[in-house]
Parts: C-alpha cells; sequence; structure tokens
C-alpha cells in the first residue's frame, strides 16, 4: 500500500523545521477511555484546541514499507496539554503501516476504511472531540478536571495507538500532535483533502471507470499520486485486467 506515500513525505517536509517531543507507544500509558462520547460543557473546558479561526487539520496515511512507519510512537511538536494556556491551533496526524494486503481491491479499501474508523472509538475521559470530515479538521474540548487529573497528549496518543493496533493489519502506528504556531495548517488541511481523495478515487475505481484518460474527472489524482494510474489499468468493473 504505497499510495499514500507521497504524502507522507509532505507531511515530514512540514515538520521539518520542528524538534517533536517523542514517547514510545505503552498501553498502561493510555488514558482513560469512558466508552463513548463525553459532552465537555463550555464552562467546564480550559480551551479548545483546533477551535474556530485556528489553524486545524485531521488525517490519516497507510504505508507498508518500514521506511515510512517502523514504530508505534507518540510525536508532540508544541505544548503539552498541561502547557496550553488558551485556544490554539492544532493537527493531529496518523501514520500507519499495514500489512502487505493481497486480497482483492474492494476487500482491501474495505480493509482501510475499518482501520481509519478507529479513530471513532477512542473516548479519553474529558477530551470531547468533534470532528469535521468535509472540512478535514479536527476541533477538541479539554476539561479542567481533566487537565487536573495530568491528562496529556502522551496518554491521549497511546489510546489512539491502542485503538489502532486491534486490527490485526496494523503492524506500526505513529500518531503526530501539532499544536505550536508557524506550521502550515492550511497545508497539512490540504494534504488531509488528498488523503480522503485518494480513498474515495479506490472506490470508484473498483466500480469501473473509462480508460480514456481525457474524459475521467479522476485524471488528476491518477497523474499526482504515484501508483493511482497503474491500479485504475489494472482493475476493471469485472476484476479483470483492463487495456487502453
Amino acid at each position: 500500500m504505497e499510495l499514500y506515500n507521497s504524502l507522507i513525505r509532505d507531511t515530514r517536509a512540514f515538520l521539518e523545521n520542528g524538534s517533536p517531543k517523542t514517547w514510545d507507544y505503552s498501553e498502561r500509558d493510555c488514558w482513560k477511555d469512558i466508552g463513548s462520547s463525553e459532552l465537555v460543557l463550555q464552562k467546564d473546558a480550559a480551551y479548545e484546541l483546533g477551535a474556530s479561526g485556528k489553524g486545524s487539520a485531521n488525517y490519516v496515511l497507510f504505508s507498508s514499507s518500514p521506511d515510512f512507519v517502523n514504530r508505534d510512537q507518540v510525536l508532540l511538536y508544541g505544548r503539552d496539554l498541561r502547557e496550553i494556556r488558551g485556544d490554539t491551533d492544532f493537527a493531529r496526524i496518523v501514520l500507519l503501516r499495514v500489512g502487505v494486503l493481497d486480497d482483492d481491491n474492494e476487500k482491501v479499501y474495505r480493509i482501510l476504511k475499518d482501520i481509519e474508523f478507529a479513530k471513532y472509538h477512542v473516548y479519553p475521559e474529558g477530551y470531547m472531540v468533534r470532528m469535521s470530515p468535509e472540512n478535514y479538521r479536527e476541533q477538541v474540548r479539554v476539561s479542567r478536571q481533566a487537565l487536573r487529573a495530568g491528562i496529556s497528549f502522551r496518554s491521549i496518543g497511546c489510546s489512539y495507538i491502542r485503538a489502532y493496533k486491534k486490527d490485526v493489519n496494523v503492524l506500526n502506528a505513529t500518531v503526530i500532535f501539532v499544536t505550536a504556531p508557524g506550521f502550515d495548517y492550511a497545508g497539512m488541511k490540504a494534504t488531509a483533502k488528498k488523503a480522503a481523495d485518494i480513498t474515495n478515487t479506490l472506490t470508484t475505481i473498483f466500480e469501473g471507470l473509462p480508460t480514456d484518460c481525457s474524459v475521467c474527472s479522476l485524471k488528476n489524482i491518477c497523474d499526482e499520486v504515484e501508483g493511482m494510474k497503474e491500479l485504475h489499468f489494472g482493475v476493471g468493473a469485472s476484476g479483470t485486467p483492463k487495456t487502453r
């Protein structure tokens, strides 16, 4: 699964001037999960990450290469939760190394979507997440009580890693948090859209596409993403190879 590798390179470029705090994954460091969404009222919140008017991005990228993802770890670029004093920019980026998926292409797509949906099943106490998939944003309201109890990005990141690694196809997971000013949050948001475009294009390819590039609405994605055009012309509506 190399379709997202160029986006991982782009993400590294966004972060190359930063010096992150890094923690290896440990399940014992996971924050308490309450099993369902918690409503953190504004009066009980210390601040919001990715609040309206602030930079925000959220996306998941896959690779099967250990050159891109080879450890279970949490990275933080910027201030930790207990160091933040007000609403701030925020990005959460997840890099996942998956095993070589050799099932039929439609099943591979469904596996990737199931893995990605793990993010909707993490419910940290005092950490209310609001996602906007159509805008590629994530806003988080953090409660004062959770801060007093010692919540941190390390513990939240470990909680996400635990959720992703429940899927046997996930070999390694790296969760990246960004709160520092000056990073290209708009660029990260654009990368999030490209990642969604790639995943959505897989669906359309498996349903069968025209082989004339001049009339294909997805031509720009095939041109930009390494391996997409080969996949397009290798998958037909009946599952047989296409020819030009």
